[in-house]
């Protein structure tokens, strides 16, 4: 609950309202406590409360619960029961302008990133890769941008690496080993994140942080991930999240501590993201949680332990909500005791002992000061929210969704031509080039040579009729002299005979003439 007196009105102790100072709100926050200690109201409570200062905030719904933020609250026994401890007598119940997002586009507006926002180290993580296996992720960045390629998606991805595989030895020699064995494991990660729908968060348009920044009627807009199904895969859930804050961190101005922040970020099942994490990305997300409050974004965990938070950066959170833990075994006391430790001393109780007594909607509370300095821990009840506690229904997330000013931006996505296009055009045109350069080509000859000369036997035939052509016109030529002049042959059978061994002589002549040079001409060819 937010009012100019009392600020950002969290919970309520014996010494009056307690309250996050609005300069130090960005300088983060946990919320702990063991599972059914009343977490997420706490969450819904401190979200609509900067909602109502007109604070945007950005929460991972893991259950659908948080959905409730979106619609107006009503009144309970258990309400009404608690309006006496905390001095109000007629609650404003109200709803928060919401606007619900889904990495699969299901349950809310698609949020989507290129590969190249995603960047090496943080896709490395997502697909689970080795040290060599992420230089060679590396080496291929670096190939894409000198070459002017854009990987917009996973098929943009792949296609880089079959690129990488046919040119691995001029690669090898400038940048550093590249083998088909690690390329084929970088293929088969590619492939698994398929599997689990990440080829429908990688592409365009790409998410505009901005949105997040959005305030409606003077209230800050409630960003809602749909997070029960992106929360089966952690690796995927928790590279998102990170991702988010590097893009606010590089996209948003250096403004220190303002009135109030500019964005707030809630990070349930914070355990995620530092489970299994390199060095090198641990190094990371402490650098831009450090880093990001300077840009007016404040970061608040969601966990069961404080355990579950590094050392370096659960020194950072100022503003902390304890709910009750649990101490069953020695490794659930040690928990608590580190969890004590985190407080500064309230004299008025041990903060052990006071962890394992807590009921549902009470916490140990401590948030920053105006300096900055931790106040002393209180014993308190958290405050109820004034929006509906639970999920909405499908009709009423749909109606949300169709109104949001943001509707259609995001939901058809674009294909342009990125690195899958170009280098399967190189390669079309590479093949094409070789297949003609391959084709072997007929050699020209003149018009007259083009017609079919004709076959061996084909001269004989035509020689032999050329030679009984002309003895006969020989035979009829004398026979028609005589009969002119009035002589007399002597012998015509002997005349005739002679004539004919003459043409059949004459004929074979020729014949083997045009055999002699036909064979000739094939010896030669």
């Amino acid at each position: 609950m937010y009012d100019k007196e009392r600020g950002l009105y969290i919970a309520h102790c014996s010494n009056g309202a307690l309250s996050i100072t609005g300069k130090m709100a960005n300088r983060h926050g946990l919320i702990a406590g063991a599972t059914g200690t009343g977490k997420t109201v706490t969450l819904q409570v401190m979200a609509e409360t900067f909602c109502q200062a007109g604070v945007p905030c950005f929460m991972a719904d893991m259950k659908g619960d948080l959905s409730g933020i979106s619609q107006v609250g009503k009144m309970s026994g258990f309400i009404e029961k608690r309006l006496p401890e905390f001095g109000i007598e007629n609650p404003e119940f109200q709803a928060c302008p919401v606007r619900f997002y889904d990495v699969y586009g299901e349950q809310g507006h698609p949020m989507r990133a290129t590969v190249s926002q995603m960047g090496p180290l943080l896709l490395s993580r997502i697909l689970q890769l080795n040290e060599t296996q992420s230089g060679i992720l590396n080496i291929l960045f670096r190939l894409a941008d000198e070459q002017g390629l854009l990987l917009d998606d996973l098929k943009d991805l792949r296609s880089m690496l079959n690129w990488m595989g046919d040119h691995a030895k001029e690669i090898t020699l400038k940048y550093g080993t590249v083998t088909s064995m690690s390329i084929g494991a970088i293929q088969r990660a590619i492939l698994q994140l398929e599997n689990q729908g990440a080829d429908k968060f990688f592409g365009l348009p790409s998410f505009d942080i901005q949105d997040l920044l959005a305030v409606e009627g003077g209230k800050g807009v409630m960003s809602v991930l749909a997070a029960d199904k992106l929360m089966m895969q952690p690796k995927l859930y928790s590279t998102f999240l990170l991702w988010l804050l590097s893009e606010l961190y590089t996209t948003l101005p250096e403004v220190g501590d303002l009135p109030l922040p500019k964005l707030v970020f809630f990070f349930d099942e914070a355990h995620m993201l530092f489970t299994d994490t390199s060095k090198a990305l641990l190094d990371k997300i402490e650098q831009v949680i450090r880093l990001v409050r300077s840009k007016g974004v404040g970061i608040y965990f969601i966990t069961q332990s404080p355990t579950d938070i590094p050392e370096n950066i659960l020194g950072q959170l100022g503003n902390r909500v304890q709910h009750a833990l649990r101490a069953y075994t020695p490794k659930d006391q040690k928990a608590v005791k580190t969890a004590a430790d985190t407080f500064r001393a309230n004299p008025a109780f041990k903060t052990d002992e006071a962890i394992m007594n807590l009921e549902t909607g009470e916490a140990l509370v401590s948030f920053l000061d105006e300096k900055g300095a931790p106040n002393i821990v209180e014993r308190a009840k958290v405050l109820f929210p004034l929006s509906q506690i639970g999920a909405v229904t499908e009709g009423q997330r749909l109606d949300i969704i169709k109104q949001s000013r943001i509707y259609g931006k995001y939901d058809n996505p674009v294909d342009r031509e990125s690195a899958f296009e170009v280098l399967l055009a190189e390669a079309e045109q590479s093949a094409l080039a070789e297949a003609e350069a391959n084709v072997p080509t007929e050699p020209t000859t003149p018009a007259k040579e083009e017609k079919k000369k004709p076959g061996i036997m084909s001269k004989v035939f035509k020689a032999i009729i050329t030679a009984i052509t002309s003895t006969v016109a020989t035979i009829l030529g004398t026979y028609v002299s005589d009969k002119v002049t009035g002589k007399k042959t002597k012998s015509r059978t002997s005349a005739t005979g002679r004539v004919v061994k003459n043409a059949t002589s004459a004929a074979t002549r020729s014949v083997t003439k045009e055999l002699t040079r036909d064979i000739l001409g094939n010896l030669i060819k």
